[in-house]
């Protein structure tokens, strides 16, 4: 098969198209012929050379794939060979097959391609896992998320609205703001020209947000403590601007507020697979009804994974980028 392998670490150049041996699968495995793959920054972040695959899986970049089952281990009852699905895996996603761990696969939402299907599990299973697992945003509860126009931004805002929350977002452009209105923000800070502790605190009346999604980390840390209601809760998800940073602890206390986070990749098969019945069971039936549904800023064939990481470098997109095998 074709796959994208990063042989050295760097910048976009380095992804290079090879041939590797088709996987092999272990058990509880199936095989997909992969349609369509999701890229996301913890790609380009393994390609610099600062998120390693976890023990196990694949060196091959890609955290998300939506394609046709073609092989299945003979411990595997859920799936049967033509099935088409989407999944998250740990690795192996940029290729034209990919082994996947049957509890982390789902089957297409009706009225998706597979090119769409292929921007949900990653992005979906982050914002139902952090927001409402560890975050417990509730309707009625505000949110705000950073980087609104990015793919985890844009599922956040759509996913909140969906279930009774209001969400302010920050983005980096007049024209994001304006994307992430429409899709139900009811407020967007331009960060570049305006301070967004302030401006959360005018928008709700001095009482803060409930809930805060953080892919900045660094200073935003002890800015987003400001932003936050009483009971509040903090939930990061990455460190865009560094993982350390000083910290006044006092609103922690006299606010009851939580500081929280994680990761998805490093998860066992049983944890993902349990997010995955919990999105399966409570966002499923919004995609397929129309609700909320993945965006698509651009598509790149498998082989110009380079280039798919220069968009996603130079943040001018807004949405997903979906390479196509």
């Amino acid at each position: 098969m074709i796959a994208i392998e990063i042989p050295q670490f760097g910048g976009p150049e380095v992804l290079v198209p090879t041939e590797r041996p088709t996987p092999v699968l272990r058990a509880g495995e199936v095989l997909i012929k992969v349609a369509a793959a999701g890229v996301n920054r913890p790609d380009a972040s393994q390609r610099r050379g600062g998120y390693a695959p976890p023990p196990g899986a694949s060196d091959i970049p890609g955290l998300e794939v939506a394609g046709t089952v073609v092989e299945v281990a003979p411990d595997v009852s859920a799936w049967r060979v033509g099935d088409q699905v989407c999944a998250l895996v740990a690795g192996g996603g940029y290729a034209e097959y990919c082994a996947a761990p049957a509890p982390q696969c789902l089957r297409v939402p009706r009225g998706l391609d597979m090119i769409a299907a292929a921007a949900v599990p990653e992005t979906f299973f982050t914002v139902w896992t952090n927001v409402f697992d560890r975050g417990r945003l509730k309707a009625g509860e505000s949110l705000l998320v950073h980087g609104g126009s990015s793919g985890i931004g844009t599922t956040a805002i759509q996913l909140a609205k969906a279930f009774g929350s209001s969400v302010i977002v920050t983005a980096g452009s007049a024209a994001k703001c304006q994307a992430c209105e429409r899709l139900g923000a009811a407020h967007a800070i331009n960060y570049h020209e305006t301070d967004f502790v302030p401006a959360v605190r005018e928008f709700t009346g001095g009482r803060g947000v409930d809930v805060i999604l953080d892919m900045v980390g660094g200073d935003y840390v002890q800015r987003n403590i400001e932003c936050l209601a009483l009971d509040g809760r903090l939930v990061q998800i990455a460190f865009q601007s560094g993982t350390t940073t000083r910290v006044n602890l006092g609103p922690v206390l006299r606010q009851r507020l939580t500081i929280t986070g994680s990761t998805l990749r490093p998860r066992t098969v049983a944890e993902k697979g349990a997010i995955a019945a919990a999105v399966n069971a409570h966002v499923w039936p919004l995609i397929e009804s129309g609700a909320v549904r993945p965006i698509i800023h651009a598509t790149f064939p498998l082989r110009s994974a380079a280039d798919a990481h220069r968009l996603l470098e130079s943040s001018e997109h807004i949405g997903k980028i979906v390479l196509v095998a």
